[in-house]
C-alpha cells in the first residue's frame, strides 16, 4: 500500500490549486476574447455600414452639384466624386483606408453652400456617423489587441484561429458639410448616460446657466471627452463624478443616440457633438464624487424621473434634454436590455 506524508499531500494539493487556477483563468480569458472578437466584428460592419451610407450621399450630392451649375468644370469634380464614392464602395478592406481618405479629401473641397439645405445636413449626419463607427471599431480593436498579445494568452493559443484585427486610420476634421453656419467659441465631444433604474425611471440633473441663474433645465448625466478619452471611458467618469457610482464600462449600450447641440454657457457659444450610453442600475441617492467649480455653480440638484415628470417639467418651463426625452425613454428601456449594442440614430 503507498502512503504520501503530509508534505507530498500539500505539494499535490498546491499543484492541483494552480492547476485549478490556470484553467478558470484561461477559461475566463477565453470567454472574454471571443466577446471582444463579436464586438469587433458588429463594429467592423457598423463601420461598413456607415461608410457605405456616406457613398450613397456622396453620390445624391455630386448629381446635385452637376445640376446646379452648368461650369464644365464643376461637372467634372462632381464626375470625380461619384467615381471616388464607387471606388471605396468597391474596395477590398485591405485598400479600403486608402479609398476613403480619397473620398473624404474629395468631400472636403466641395462647396456646399448652393445645395439644398437638407442634403447639406445629410452629408453631415453621414461623415458624423463614419468618424462614430471608427471611433468604436478602433476602441473594439485596442482592447482586443491589449489582450490578445499578452505573453500567456500568446503561449496558450486561447486567441483560437482568429485573425488580429487592425486599426482604420481616416482623417477626422471638420469638413464644410458639418459647420453649423455659426461662430462658435468651442467645438466639444460629450459621453452621456441614460442612466435607468429598475422602475423604468431616469436620472436627471438639475442645472443652469451661471450667467443666467434664474432659467434652470434638466439634463442627462454626461460631459465632454478629455483628449486621448474614448467615449466609453468618458461616460463612466463622468457617471463617477456626477453621481458617485462607479461602474464597469462594459454595462453601458450603446451609443444608442446622437445628438448635436449649439447653446450658450458661461458667457461662450458652444457646439456639443452628444453621444448617449444606456445602462440599467438599482435606485440610489446620488452624491457627486468630483464636482468642478463651474458644475458647482451650475448643477444644483436631481431627481429620478418617470415620462410623466418629464412632461411635467417641461410644462412648468424647466426644459428637458434631450427633447421629448418622455417619448425616447422605452427605446431607452429596451436598448438597456439587449445583449448586442444598437444602431446610433440622431435625435433633437
Amino acid at each position: 500500500m503507498i502512503t504520501f506524508s503530509a508534505t507530498t499531500i500539500l505539494i499535490l494539493a498546491l499543484v492541483a490549486a494552480v492547476v485549478v487556477a490556470v484553467g478558470v483563468w484561461a477559461y475566463s480569458t477565453a470567454n472574454r476574447l471571443d466577446r471582444l472578437h463579436v464586438r469587433g466584428d458588429q463594429a467592423r460592419h457598423a463601420l461598413e455600414y456607415a461608410l457605405a451610407r456616406r457613398a450613397v450621399v456622396t453620390r445624391t450630392v455630386a448629381v446635385a452639384v452637376a445640376g446646379a451649375s452648368t461650369d464644365d468644370t464643376v461637372a467634372e469634380r462632381a464626375k470625380r466624386l461619384v467615381a471616388l464614392a464607387d471606388r471605396a464602395e468597391r474596395a477590398d478592406w485591405s485598400d479600403r483606408e486608402t479609398a476613403e481618405n480619397q473620398l473624404a479629401a474629395a468631400l472636403s473641397a466641395l462647396d456646399v453652400t448652393g445645395l439644398p439645405t437638407q442634403l447639406v445636413a445629410e452629408l453631415a449626419d453621414a461623415e458624423a456617423r463614419v468618424l462614430i463607427a471608427r471611433r468604436f471599431h478602433n476602441d473594439a480593436v485596442r482592447d482586443t489587441l491589449a489582450l490578445r498579445t499578452r505573453r500567456p494568452v500568446r503561449l496558450l493559443h486561447l486567441g483560437g484561429t482568429a485573425p488580429l484585427p487592425t486599426y482604420f486610420e481616416i482623417a477626422e476634421r471638420a469638413t464644410p458639410a458639418a459647420g453649423t453656419g455659426l461662430e462658435v467659441d468651442s467645438v466639444r465631444t460629450s459621453a452621456r448616460v441614460v442612466l435607468l433604474d429598475e422602475a423604468g425611471r431616469v436620472l436627471l440633473l438639475r442645472g443652469c446657466d451661471p450667467m443666467t441663474p434664474d432659467v434652470p433645465f434638466w439634463f442627462t448625466v454626461g460631459g465632454g471627452v478629455e483628449p486621448g478619452e474614448t467615449l466609453r471611458a468618458a461616460a463612466v467618469r463622468e457617471l463617477w463624478e456626477e453621481t458617485g457610482l462607479a461602474l464597469d464600462s462594459s454595462a453601458l449600450r450603446g451609443p444608442i443616440w446622437r445628438r448635436v447641440a449649439v447653446f450658450p454657457f458661461n458667457g461662450e457659444l458652444i457646439r456639443s457633438e452628444e453621444l448617449f450610453f444606456v445602462t440599467r442600475v438599482d435606485a440610489f441617492d446620488p452624491s457627486p464624487a468630483s464636482f468642478t467649480v463651474l458644475e458647482r455653480r451650475s448643477i444644483s440638484g436631481n431627481k429620478w424621473c418617470e415620462p410623466a415628470d418629464i412632461v411635467a417639467l417641461d410644462a412648468s418651463g424647466e426644459t428637458v434634454y434631450p427633447y421629448e426625452l418622455d417619448r425616447l425613454l422605452p427605446e431607452a428601456v429596451a436598448a438597456a436590455a439587449a445583449d448586442t449594442d444598437p444602431e446610433v440614430r440622431s435625435i433633437r
